[in-house]
């Protein structure tokens, strides 16, 4: 079990929707890597921090940047799919093709992005365009700011105890932890 900070809920595999919003946070802070390493590189060429910073980021958003996408598709929400009646079927379709959109174009700029990492992350020059990474971050944060308003309240009011623990033990399972 692990608890990020005091003002914050736990973010375990038994609480899977503060673990998607904890990873948010994690998310935020490699973007922030991103942007700092896009500026570096200009003034400093690709150096043994360029190098650590680059590895560092491709190693996140290649594992538990795409973990997190497949939680949210592959269980969250098909989840909340089926668990939306009336009204709310609509909103939750309609939120969550938007949310799958904004994933495919999230992919699309990461693998253009990572290309470069890659050849950085190698210890050999490749130009890291600032424009790029700012579009990226921004994409990221604009969908993780819709997620959190929209996506995290909706499962929270429509699914239960035993839908939120079955996304649980998958998120687990998808990391290769074993859950209780």
């Amino acid at each position: 079990m692990m608890v990020l900070r005091k003002d914050q809920a736990l973010a375990d595999f038994e609480h899977p929707l503060q673990m998607l919003k904890a990873c948010h946070e994690r998310i935020e802070a490699q973007c922030e890597m991103l942007r700092r390493l896009a500026s570096h590189l200009p003034d400093h060429g690709c150096d043994a921090q360029a190098q650590q910073a680059a590895s560092n980021v491709m190693r996140y958003f290649d594992s538990a940047g795409r973990h997190h996408r497949e939680d949210e598709e592959q269980d969250l929400f098909p989840c909340l799919v089926d668990s939306a009646k009336g009204q709310n079927a609509e909103r939750v379709a309609l939120l969550v093709r938007q949310l799958k959109q904004d994933h495919h174009e999230i992919e699309k700029a990461w693998l253009k992005l990572r290309e470069a990492l890659e050849v950085i992350a190698y210890g050999d020059s490749a130009p890291l365009d600032e424009l790029e990474v700012s579009r990226f971050c921004g994409m990221y944060h604009a969908h993780m700011t819709a997620e959190d308003a929209n996506l995290i309240p909706l499962a929270q009011l429509l699914l239960g105890v035993e839908a939120l623990a079955a996304i649980g033990r998958n998120m687990a399972a998808r990391r290769g932890i074993s859950s209780p």
